[in-house]
């Protein structure tokens, strides 16, 4: 059995840990290692994710079995009124390909309809294979996104969206 359960601050190492454990096999070929642990100390530390959920970001992790396998963060109303933004969506490489994704995904979706929302959107790397697994589930490429993150290094994205 597999569902979300959302979290409270007190549980933020655990995103923190499984981010460092999930992010050298999502990003290591796309990202220099010193780009991949800059990110990770800056978005990832327990203050700046603590700031995250300050400013509306719901954090759940997915959990199979009782192991905490991924995890999920989203915030409703983002861009114009009515879009639910995915922050993050990540899993264990181990669970890859077991509908985990897909399961999050769907999720996140009945969230935003019970909402209503007008649509869900994310961020995608531009060299990130994940933006495949999007467009399968119906996400559609909107608009190119270079984002300077500080010293020196920037996010090449593309923002994807799905109506609902």
């Amino acid at each position: 059995m597999i569902y979300l359960e959302k979290i409270n601050k007190t549980q933020l190492p655990i995103i923190k840990d499984l981010a460092y454990a999930i992010w050298p096999s999502t990003y290591g070929e796309i990202l220099s290692i010193e780009q991949l642990n800059y990110m990770l100390d800056n978005f990832y530390s327990i203050e700046n994710l603590s700031n995250q959920m300050d400013n509306g970001q719901v954090f759940e992790l997915l959990v199979e079995a009782s192991n905490k396998v991924g995890f999920v963060a989203y915030e409703l109303n983002c861009k114009e009124t009515g879009w639910l933004k995915i922050h993050k969506i990540y899993l264990l490489p181990e669970t890859q390909g077991k509908g985990f994704g897909r399961f999050m995904i769907d999720e996140v979706v009945k969230i935003a309809k019970k909402n209503q929302q007008k649509g869900v959107f994310l961020n995608v790397n531009k060299y990130n294979k994940a933006q495949f697994f999007y467009q399968k589930l119906g996400f559609a490429i909107t608009k190119d996104e270079v984002i300077d993150i500080g010293n020196n290094y920037i996010m090449d994205d593309y923002q994807m969206e799905l109506v609902i």
